[in-house]
């Protein structure tokens, strides 16, 4: 792939996506640039399907001193593992990528945000997130995007609303509030601020939201230049009689989980699926449907849970959703 770039200004910063240079073993990569702090994001899908009851979705963060200019002082250069920070970072990149997949989409994916430069001012966070969706949507990946992430600010002066604020201008302000999500909908929301009304916050989401769109339109355009090769893939379908099996013990689900004793509510609720397991499937159908008979098995807990709360008002622990 030959080298792409597509450049831009929005909301006072400029901005830069590019790709067909870097990493190029990788399914997807991108260079992502806010100002003068420039991220690389890259992207690795297996083409081979896992046999997991859960999504494989991976998402590191790694900053090295060097993004700052610094080189770690003493004996040992090599540096430690992630910060807590880090780890947030990429908590923050998985929340709004994961519910883009398909359900049912079991292959594993990798994603890994590596800071090249950071100027001080434009932190690298939020970029990170339309990073890993335009490195996804690049190689291919069944990824329903494009999706990005803004941090809003408001001057505590002139009651203006401050996308992407530097940390000059986040210093002047009494919000911060992350948003991350695609031009039709929000899925992570993150906030903290000084006494705000509720008709600032909503305001201040939709604000966000259309920031969002922005450059979610901004990546679309970028697409366009790749015109990247979807990839193949298969979505797994589990049988419809281990879900109906399953869910047969709703009720003795729902029993188990009203004991206030933790310990021994637990330990009804393992008895409860090590029963289900052993007397309403068969050793081959535990052999081959095992990852999907545990899948159901979470699902029937969590729609029990669920249940007790809208239609009791209690939590499986006896309290109150105001206690």
């Amino acid at each position: 792939m030959t080298k792409i770039v597509e450049e831009f200004e929005l909301y006072g910063k400029q901005d830069r996506l590019e790709t067909g240079e870097l990493a190029k073993q990788a399914t997807g990569a991108v260079l992502v640039t806010c100002g003068a702090t420039s991220v690389l994001v890259t992207a690795v899908v297996s083409s081979q399907e896992k046999d997991y009851d859960f999504f494989p979705l991976t998402v590191d963060y790694i900053e090295k001193m060097y993004a700052v200019g610094r080189i770690p002082g003493g004996y040992l250069k090599r540096e430690a593992k992630p910060s807590d920070h880090g780890t947030l970072v990429a908590r923050m990149v998985d929340r709004p990528i994961r519910p883009g997949f398909p359900d049912g989409y079991k292959n594993e994916v990798h994603i890994v945000a590596t800071p090249f430069v950071i100027d001080g001012e434009n932190l690298p966070d939020t970029i990170c997130v339309a990073g890993a969706s335009a490195a996804l949507l690049v190689g291919g990946a069944p990824f329903d995007g494009p999706a990005a992430c803004v941090r809003i600010g408001r001057d505590i002066e002139t009651g203006e609303f401050i996308v992407n604020p530097t940390v000059s201008e986040q210093e002047n302000s009494d919000l911060e509030l992350t948003i991350a999500g695609t031009a039709d909908y929000i899925s992570m929301v993150e906030a903290g601020a000084a006494e705000i009304s509720e008709e600032d916050m909503l305001a201040a989401m939709t604000f966000g939201q259309e920031a969002i769109a922005a450059f979610c339109e901004k990546q679309a355009a970028f697409l366009a230049k790749v015109n990247p090769t979807p990839m193949d893939y298969t979505i797994h379908a589990a049988d419809p009689s281990v879900a109906e099996r399953v869910d047969a013990h709703l009720d003795e689900m729902s029993a188990a989980l009203k004991d206030a004793d933790k310990a021994a509510r637990m330990q009804k609720v393992e008895e409860l699926k090590s029963s289900i397991i052993e007397n309403d499937f068969t050793e081959e159908e535990r052999t081959a449907w095992g990852s999907d008979i545990k899948a159901a098995l979470k699902a029937l807990e969590k729609r029990a849970m669920r249940a007790m709360i809208l239609e009791t008002g209690e939590r499986v622990d006896g309290r109150t959703p105001e206690e």
